[in-house]
């Protein structure tokens, strides 16, 4: 995460909208000097609104159609933080996030998009489904169509343009899977009220085709697990109730003192709301000079003339204008490959308007397909020898893969004397120092990370956990902590926000574990490094040594940290994987602390350790040497993480990948392909691998449960691995 130039000003966009991300796409292109730019939202992928309805009908997949945030924050030099936006301290210029945590900005814009949901209906919160937030939806209706029934009731409430487009979508899916569906339309105004004459006509036309049933004047007053009570007294049968009913304000607005209309944020014609620093954008902003529909036409428009802003209010230039259109072009499917047009009041329909708005927005999509490569900057013609190749064709990693190679770090550490003090009780090579200390021992522990993410908080978290590891793995019991700290060069506001983020996540991590964070250095370098020293209590240690044949070998993570990092800092697209929402599964798979495990573990095996920077193939191989004897892996019981062997099959490796598989070289047998590869790949904040006796493996994993697994079994013979498909 190298800066080039100082941070001095925060920009922080609220929401992943399309207008949102289409000034990232422009920003990548541009950077703007010595602004940070954040993005936070509560997932790593957002969808693009247009193919919802052809997603619903089977007509795309979900990659398809979703933005991938973290691919796009990577290309535009932003930052993105999952989480959720609860309110905004203008008086302290931060931006305020459930969970309690905050984010300073000097600039932020909101484009958070709006709700569906009827919270005032009984029982709509516990048995509908709101179409807004889209993802959210998505997500719901894909799992009512696992489990829908025979003959499926869906109800969707309101039959604007949005409730019957959906309507007619779940129709064609539902009956395309064999389905004997009724889907029936609730609305209490006139039908499509919004389009024109011909397009209403034709959609009406539509509607009685696919069989989705219009109830005018009906008004739903409770929704129940599987029907809905109307005013009128009559029930209908409901597996599934949707809400389409209009355009709903996110609540925490109202708590901003901004200048709001019906709920919305009030806006001028510069997108700057009645808080000069705060703009908004797409449907949770009313454009008071040029009132619209909510509509993500007007997002898109609005993305140029934002960008534009954002640049000029972080460095004091004149603003431009948005004059948005009067009128738009509206293309609306009708379930199958067909579609409506509403424009002029003319009625146009069939099957080339499909094509047309498939085109429309497979171009949208594509612009967050496979970003422009940016140029490198050219060597200098004088350039010393190797360096071309030294810095290769890829960005370094970070976390583990960052670090030195095992065979380079075995070199250096092969001149260290043993140690002379007769309270050392271990020396260079094991997982932490021992020391004897009155009533047991004391284990030492450092280690620490380069950036694979600029969000500093989860840094923190992850390299808290990370360094535990050791102590875990030895069977000690965390004592204190030292801080270790580089960061990036920032104005001294920016970077006492920072360090003080860093520290507060890093001491929540450690005071769960039962440790105190005593002190630490800081630093001022080119890139974002956290670390810590870290000790720990134990009546006795686990070490590497004591494995014995047939023992069996359990592994309490998945495997794929390095794969999946290196892949997320390329930022290039992984065939079949959204990359975002992998890395987050990724980056919470790190979080989780290795302690219950321990405890686990730690009075049944015979040897451990935990898997970090040399893979699970090289830490294995650590234990056989240090116990003598071999190991057999059974590589399809070994846990992946989601993503990582298809990311290793895509050609993605961590740049200390090659040096791990060298290191096992002459000592291993039988590891082919991508999966294989995977054995080599360096693990941040890895699970701990354990030589448990045979009788106790089946116990312990019941009480592991989760991701752990017993991959394989310790052998007699020379310390080598066999690796068995």
């Amino acid at each position: 995460m190298r800066q080039d130039w100082p941070i001095t000003r925060d920009l922080v966009l609220i929401g992943g909208g399309h207008a949102h991300a289409l000034v990232l796409r422009r920003w990548g292109m541009a950077p703007q000097a010595g602004a940070r730019v954040t993005l936070l939202d509560p997932a790593p992928v957002t969808p693009y609104t247009g193919m919802l309805p052809g997603l619903i009908a089977g007509h795309y997949t979900r990659p398809e159609m979703m933005i991938d945030l973290l691919r796009l924050a990577r290309f535009a030099g932003a930052r993105l933080i999952e989480g959720r936006a609860a309110g905004i301290d203008r008086a302290a210029g931060r931006v305020l996030l459930e969970g309690g945590r905050s984010l300073r900005y000097d600039v932020a814009s909101l484009d958070i998009g709006i709700g569906s949901g009827l919270p005032d209906l009984p029982g709509f919160p516990e048995h509908g489904l709101a179409a807004k937030p889209l993802g959210r939806f998505a997500e719901g209706w894909e799992a009512f169509v696992r489990i829908a029934p025979p003959d499926p009731h869906v109800t969707v409430i309101g039959a604007g343009v949005g409730g019957v487009e959906l309507a007619m979508a779940m129709a064609f899916r539902l009956r395309g899977l064999g389905r004997q569906a009724r889907v029936t339309v609730l609305d209490r105004d006139a039908a499509l009220s919004g389009v024109g004459q011909g397009a209403r006509a034709a959609l009406m036309a539509q509607m009685a085709a696919q069989g989705v049933v219009l109830m005018a004047g009906a008004q739903p007053v409770e929704v129940r697990a599987d029907e809905i009570v109307l005013a009128d007294g009559r029930t209908l049968r409901s597996d599934l109730t949707l809400s389409v009913a209009g355009a709903r304000p996110q609540g925490w607005l109202g708590a901003t003192g901004l200048a709001l209309t019906d709920g919305f944020v009030t806006v001028g014609p510069t997108l700057q709301s009645s808080d000069p620093a705060i703009f908004a954008v797409g449907d949770c902003a009313h454009m008071e000079h040029a009132p619209r529909p909510k509509a993500g036409v007007f997002a898109v428009r609005q993305a140029p003339v934002l960008h534009y802003n954002l640049r000029a209010a972080l460095s004091d230039r004149p603003m431009r204008r948005f004059a948005p259109q009067k009128d738009y072009l509206k293309l609306v499917s009708t379930g199958g490959k067909a579609a409506v047009a509403d424009r002029f009041g003319l009625r146009l329909e069939g099957r080339w308007l499909w094509r047309w708005k498939d085109r429309i927005d497979r171009t949208f999509m594509a612009k967050f397909g496979d970003y422009p490569a940016m140029a490198a900057a050219a060597l200098p013609p004088d350039a010393a020898a190797g360096l071309r190749e030294a810095l290769g064709e890829k960005p370094m990693c970070g976390g583990c893969g960052a670090k030195v190679g095992p065979g380079a770090l075995a070199r250096a550490l092969d001149g260290l004397a043993p140690p002379a003090r007769a309270e050392v009780l271990s020396g260079p090579g094991d997982d932490a120092a021992v020391l004897r200390v009155a009533g047991g021992v004391q284990v030492l522990s450092t280690d620490h990370l380069r950036a694979f993410t600029a969000d500093p908080s989860l840094m923190a978290r992850i390299a808290a956990i990370h360094a535990l590891g050791d102590v875990h793995a030895m069977g000690a019991r965390p004592q204190v902590a030292l801080a270790q700290i580089v960061l990036p060069r920032a104005d001294e506001v920016i970077q006492a926000d920072m360090l003080a983020e860093i520290m507060a996540a890093a001491e929540t991590v450690f005071r769960a574990h039962g440790a105190d964070v005593v002190g630490g250095h800081t630093s001022v370098g080119a890139e974002l490094t956290v670390g810590f020293t870290v000790t720990g209590l134990a009546d006795w240690v686990i070490a590497k040594g004591g494995a014995l044949p047939g023992d069996v070998l359990i592994l309490t993570k998945p495997l794929g940290t390095g794969v999946l990092l290196a892949a997320g800092m390329a930022g290039r697209a992984v065939p079949g994987v959204l990359l975002g929402e992998a890395v987050s599964a990724c980056f919470a798979s790190m979080q989780r602390s290795l302690a219950p495990a321990a405890a686990v573990l730690a009075p049944v095996a015979h040897a451990m350790t935990d898997v970090t920077g040399f893979g699970l193939a090289g830490h294995l191989l650590e234990i056989c040497t240090a116990s003598g004897v071999a190991a057999r892996l059974r590589l399809a019981d070994v846990p992946m993480l989601a993503g990582a062997v298809a990311a290793s099959a895509a050609g993605y490796a961590s740049t200390l990948a090659p040096a791990n598989r060298a290191a096992c070289a002459g000592r291993m047998t039988g590891a082919e392909g991508a999966a294989a590869a995977l054995l080599f790949d360096p693990q941040t904040a890895g699970g701990l691998l354990a030589a448990v006796p045979a009788a106790e493996a089946d116990a312990v994993l019941a009480v592991l449960g989760g991701t752990a697994a017993a991959i394989g079994v310790v052998e007699a013979g020379w310390p080598a691995l066999v690796v068995e498909g």
